[in-house]
């Protein structure tokens, strides 16, 4: 027959219920928490209630301050990258330069054969010394008729004086005031003339720029120091306007680019520290937040950042992965053993704590961090006496007999 173990498991499971958790119902029907009688021994009392108690070990925690980090996942990106482009259409005549190559800021890239724009540019300075030339024939034309014009207001104003007096006839006069006229139509016209051939200089200075900004485009020039990420068109080619001549890239400054989460976004800021490790060869770098975008990507809800690195001896290229770890403000938290960990009844992860008064209560927690040495959690008081042993069978508002131990180093 196997009821008798059953049975027995039974009258076991209900005297460890009832000494867990109805406790003090059990001592009570025990006349344990009742008065004793008057030949019943106190102390023997006592000590028998101090044996019901649940004996816990307990760690006295102080809050640390823990350096908070961010972890994304990102790649390089080149500091600068420009693929030249011709600006007119013309046969390359330069030799090729090989991919790789480094190349200064200025370099030519390409050269392109000059055609006929040198003509256009003799004819645009030839224009430019005719229309100077003609500047002071008009000033003289301008000299000229003011000349006139004086000479005609002298002589009406000896025409009125003679009138006046009775000398001159009015048709003297009227002559005299038409010529006046005339010398003042004159004068505007030669001062117009002046205007025309001054116009006309800053008109050749315009085509002579032209002509020599067409011949500047000939050669295609590096707009900064980098590497040549393509070669550079081929001897006898012919560029279109927007044609490629040549891809530069700038790689002795590199990028890290990674996207955060909006959760996170807030806790980086410009000039923050990060490091970051390459997914290929293990290599470490260092650096600063440079960027941090202020519109999220539609699609994934997370925000660019930037951060600038040395890269000096040219060995990151281009779009490697990285693991990218960010600095950002630390909390203060307590570094328990994982064990200390438990739920409540709701389902709650927190860890039980006990008061001056050995009474037991609840605590919940947020993990922050899983190290060899236990977890880092927060939302503990700076001091906390933790239970770390002997949670499991303990609830809220129960009073234990606490063991303290040191906390984790």
């Amino acid at each position: 027959m196997r009821i008798f173990p059953i049975l027995a498991a039974i009258a076991v499971s209900a005297f460890m219920y009832m000494a867990i958790f109805e406790r003090e119902a059990l001592l009570n029907t025990l006349g344990f928490n009742g008065a004793p009688p008057p030949s019943e021994d106190t102390t023997s009392l006592s000590h028998v209630a101090d044996q019901s108690l649940v004996k816990v070990v307990v760690q006295r925690s102080q809050a640390k301050q823990l350096d908070s980090a961010i972890v994304v996942r990102g790649q390089t990106a080149a500091a600068r990258q420009v693929a030249v482009q011709a600006e007119t259409s013309a046969i390359v005549i330069s030799p090729p330069l090989r991919k790789g190559a480094r190349v200064a800021e200025g370099e030519t890239l390409c050269k392109l054969d000059l055609g006929t724009r040198d003509a256009q540019q003799k004819e645009a300075v030839a224009r430019h010394a005719e229309a100077e030339s003609r500047v002071p024939e008009a000033e003289a034309r301008v000299e000229e008729a003011q000349a006139r014009l004086d000479e005609t207001l002298i002589k009406l104003n000896a025409a009125e004086k003679l009138g006046e007096g009775g000398f001159s006839s009015q048709t003297t006069l009227a002559s005299a005031e038409a010529a006046v006229a005339a010398a003042r139509a004159n004068l505007s016209s030669a001062q117009a003339g002046l205007s025309a051939a001054r116009s006309g200089i800053q008109s050749a200075d315009a085509a002579v720029a032209m002509a020599n900004a067409e011949i500047d485009r000939l050669t295609l020039k590096a707009p900064f120091a980098g590497l040549l990420e393509s070669d550079t068109a081929e001897l006898g080619s012919l560029l279109q306007k927007g044609s490629i001549c040549a891809q530069v890239i700038q790689l002795d400054l590199i990028k890290l680019v990674g996207f955060v989460p909006e959760t996170e976004v807030d806790h980086v800021s410009l000039g923050a520290p990060a490091r970051a490790r390459l997914a290929t060869g293990d290599r470490q770098m260092q650096g600063k937040v440079s960027f941090i975008s202020r519109a999220s990507d539609p699609s994934t809800r997370t925000f660019r950042i930037e951060i600038d690195v040395q890269n000096t001896d040219l060995s990151i290229r281009d779009g490697q992965t990285a693991e990218i770890v960010i600095a950002s403000e630390g909390v203060d938290a307590h570094l328990l053993p994982q064990s200390a960990l438990t739920l409540n009844d709701e389902g709650a992860l927190g860890v039980r704590l006990i008061d001056d008064a050995d009474v037991v209560n609840f605590a919940p927690v947020e993990l922050i961090r899983d190290t060899a040495e236990g977890v880092w959690v927060k939302g503990l008081p700076q001091e906390a006496n933790v239970i770390v042993l002997g949670q499991e069978y303990v609830t809220a508002g129960v009073t234990v007999i606490p063991t303290y131990r040191e906390a984790i180093q």
